[in-house]
């Protein structure tokens, strides 16, 4: 890991948490147990699921939590913390337990995807980067799937680092659409740093450097014989652009025993050129040299592209990618959910006259039901965290809100969503390679149903309550509103 990848970023923080922090210690909290759930309400694009990734990154931060001299000395000069929490801080150490559901796994609305216990100190204070390491990156992933789908195949490669929400977003970004389907990214420090694959050939600079683009092309491909794509566009596509290519192509990867390995179209409009260009490329005998496109696509573009007859191989995705320009947050909440008193859980809510904002109380976990035969997933379901689904008998699950819906399956397999991650502060949990991640992500997906794949009113996946938690739930509500 390089240092970059090691920073402390204790103090990326929301001020309140350290005044909560220093007003919990003043009343006596600081070891008091707390638990937090981190949840999300929406699917981002009016999508059927999400995908969850950035736990490495949460993980690396929540390894290297510890307060610096300097953090200290900052805070003291604020003059509004107590000298004892001050001291208290020097020698903090993080203790609590970590729930969170794996990278690359298909999630939905309302049930948790990271579950923190510990002293209510350090759970509440880590709410800031739980959130921050968690949204984006399941933000990014989501969009990178979409995209994906919609190429049908085909490879995308993630072309937004220019673009990114900064040099982290730019970074995590590229990791978090590799999770979620892409192919490479242009972003070369990603390969570095974690191995995924940097892919780019040139820009239209190159082209106009030259006195001419035939000499541009041959003095590319006479630099890159065996991998040679040619930016096509940077004067007119069918008139030079093509046209040069094919001669290069036939003058200098030909003679020295390659192939062309594509064009890449970056203007106009790219589903009447594709067309154009693949004939005359397959008339000149080259009909395998891949055509490119890139330039402002995201899922939307692509589809109606391919519906359209276009005569694309492959996608560099950039800006709509990397920004998730459609819908640019994900909106995920981390919430106080139960505190111990006495060495018992007591179960916590939060009421809303916005009823999507009521949180489901009480420590728990959630499963993923398979069909056995198929292996498609079924429903979620959001248990007390010491339940146990028995997959060799019936299970009776159903509608939270409309409860008289009920289905009992059968012949299923459960599968418990959330992993043990740290235990005590220490990290119990080896982060599998992005990689394994992503062809994790891929399989998963391939659990769904299509109907719940659709861009356009996908079907609503069933997150239930089990009934123990559901009647807690509801026992809550009429104490509050009695």
């Amino acid at each position: 890991m390089t240092e970059r990848l090691k920073r402390n970023l204790t103090m990326l923080t929301d001020f309140y948490e350290l005044t909560m922090a220093n007003g919990y210690f003043l009343n006596g909290f600081a070891e008091k147990t707390a638990y937090f759930d981190m949840f999300f309400r929406k699917v981002p694009d009016g999508g059927g699921f999400a995908i969850m990734a950035g736990l490495e990154q949460l993980i690396d931060y929540l390894k290297g939590l510890h307060f610096t001299k300097e953090d200290i000395d900052f805070l003291r000069q604020k003059g509004i913390f107590d000298d004892a929490f001050l001291q208290f801080l020097e020698e903090f150490s993080f203790s609590c337990d970590v729930w969170a559901v794996p990278e690359g796994t298909p999630v939905f609305p309302h049930e948790p995807i990271v579950t923190v216990r510990g002293p209510v100190m350090q759970a509440q204070f880590i709410e800031t980067m739980v959130l921050l390491a968690i949204n984006h990156p399941s933000l990014i992933a989501t969009k990178a799937n979409r995209i994906c789908r919609a190429a049908k195949g085909r490879p995308v490669m993630e072309f937004g680092s220019r673009r990114a929400q900064g040099y982290d977003g730019a970074v995590y970004g590229a990791r978090a659409a590799y999770i979620g389907g892409c192919v490479g990214t242009a972003c070369t420090i990603c390969e570095r740093d974690f191995g995924i694959p940097a892919l780019g050939t040139m820009a239209h600079s190159w082209v106009q450097m030259f006195d001419s683009e035939l000499d541009a092309f041959r003095a590319y491909a006479r630099a890159y014989p065996d991998s040679c794509t040619l930016l096509v566009d940077t004067y007119h596509t069918l008139k030079s652009g093509i046209p040069n290519a094919i001669r290069v192509f036939e003058e200098e990867i030909v003679p020295r025993g390659f192939r062309p390995a594509g064009v890449r179209i970056d203007s106009g409009d790219i589903t009447y050129l594709s067309k154009k260009a693949r004939r005359m490329l397959d008339e000149a005998g080259f009909p395998d040299c891949k055509i490119v496109a890139s330039n402002s696509l995201d899922e939307t573009i692509i589809q109606d592209m391919l519906l359209q007859g276009a005569q694309v191989d492959s996608f560099g995705v950039g800006e709509r990618l990397i920004t998730a320009a459609s819908t640019p947050v994900f909106g995920g909440v981390y919430k106080l959910v139960a505190v111990e008193e006495g060495g018992e859980i007591v179960p916590k809510i939060k009421l809303s006259e916005n009823v999507t904002k009521i949180t489901t109380p009480g420590f728990k976990t959630s499963w993923r039901l398979f069909d056995r035969d198929s292996g498609k997933a079924i429903a979620d379901v959001v248990t007390q965290f010491d339940e146990n689904i028995d997959d060799t008998k019936p299970y009776t699950i159903f509608d939270p809100e409309h409860t008289w819906k009920r289905k009992t399956v059968q012949s299923f397999v459960a599968r418990q969503l959330l992993v043990p991650v740290f235990e005590k502060g220490r990290c119990v949990y080896e982060s599998p390679s992005v990689d394994e991640i992503k062809a994790y992500c891929t399989q998963q997906v391939g659990t769904l149903w299509d109907e719940v794949l659709r861009f356009e009113n996908p079907h609503s996946y069933y997150v239930d309550l089990s009934e123990k938690v559901w009647k807690e739930k509801q026992r809550l509500l009429a104490e509050y509103h009695a």
